[in-house]
């Protein structure tokens, strides 16, 4: 057993009181379904609503709304990668320098999510203050030198009013290795992985930073061993943590997969010498952390795979048929989301 998982066991009840057990994972799932980060999930259903009448005209769109990336086939061996994320406002207000560099990291999470290789990103910033612009520029800049994805165009608006920052990003992936989000099956393990090696964000206690002290070249390293799973075609889905945490993210990859999971929140890993609290740190958004699914018997090549670049990997349950994402600990149980009659995004 790690280090990780000691001490997440030493801040969860004791086993020999299963009330506390009883209550603990009820207000595990009460805390995480009223997170901001799942809430914020509700409009995409409607959302995807207003371009039914034109999807039939995608022709070369494989997977568009719902993964963490579109996939385009460009009737080549490869398909494009396309992907966008806005920041939070408040983030914007708090450091535009971290905005600018995290509207980088997150979108290059997108498209290693899926397998892929980014190739290039535009933005779009909004800012009343030079200053501002600034700062974000130069947080960009950062994210840039970090994972050497070049920022090839976008567009400022230099006017008054909400700063905001966004990214898209494009990315490549070969049509045998790519990592889909909707294609869990029944009986698949679960597989968490997180670099632990960071710090809880500089702006938010909902926030882990992993990746502003570290080189390029480990950088590298880290990401790719997503690459190499998708090469080995050693995991079945994948999906980016992101806004709505480990169990919120799981929740999105089973809704879209038409299953259900069950996960043992002992399993979990966490970050050691710690006072992130459990419940913080099941809603985290992590710098880079991923779960994907696997067949048992390619389960322990993955987790190994993802040990060695520097992640923390642990089977932390199964994919289920039954449409409930189930949480455990003890002899307790309690439904985080059942989704034959609730949603995150309704898709």
């Amino acid at each position: 057993m790690n280090l990780n998982i000691d001490r997440l066991k030493s801040v969860l009840p004791q086993k020999s009181s299963k009330d506390s057990c009883e209550s603990f994972l009820k207000d595990i799932c009460g805390f995480i379904k009223n997170f901001d980060g799942i809430l914020r999930k509700k409009p995409i259903a409607d959302i995807s609503k207003s371009f039914e009448r034109v999807r039939l005209s995608y022709e070369n769109c494989v997977e568009d709304i719902g993964d963490d990336a579109a996939i385009i086939d460009i009737n080549t061996d490869k398909y494009l990668l396309l992907a966008a994320d806005g920041i939070w406002g408040r983030l914007i207000e708090k450091s535009p320098w971290w905005a600018g560099y995290a509207s980088v990291v997150s979108n290059i999470n997108d498209i290693y999510a899926m397998g892929g290789k980014p190739l290039a990103m535009v933005d779009i910033v909004s800012s009343g203050s030079e200053d501002s612009i600034k700062q974000i520029m130069e947080g960009m800049a950062e994210g840039v030198f970090k994972f050497n994805v070049p920022v090839v165009g976008g567009h400022t608006h230099p006017d008054p009013g909400p700063n905001s920052v966004s990214v898209a990003i494009l990315g490549i992936v070969d049509k045998k290795c790519v990592i889909k989000s909707s294609t869990a099956n029944i009986g698949d393990n679960v597989i968490a992985a997180f670099d632990l090696d960071g710090r809880t964000g500089p702006n938010s206690v909902y926030s882990w930073e992993n990746t502003s002290h570290k080189t390029p070249e480990s950088l590298k390293k880290l990401y790719g061993s997503v690459e190499i799973l998708g090469e080995k075609k050693l995991v079945t889905a994948g999906k980016d943590i992101s806004n709505p945490g480990i169990l919120g993210t799981l929740g999105m990859l089973c809704e879209v997969s038409n299953c259900g999971a069950t996960v043992e929140i002992e399993k979990i890993p966490y970050p050691k010498n710690s006072e992130i609290s459990v419940e913080n740190w099941l809603v985290i958004h992590p710098g880079t952390g991923f779960i994907f699914t696997a067949k048992p018997e390619n389960t322990k090549e993955c987790i190994k795979i993802l040990n060695e670049a520097g992640f923390e990997a642990e089977k932390i349950g199964k994919i289920t048929e039954n449409k409930k994402l189930n949480l455990f600990y003890n002899d307790c149980t309690e439904t985080l989301f059942d989704f034959n009659k609730e949603s995150i995004t309704g898709l």
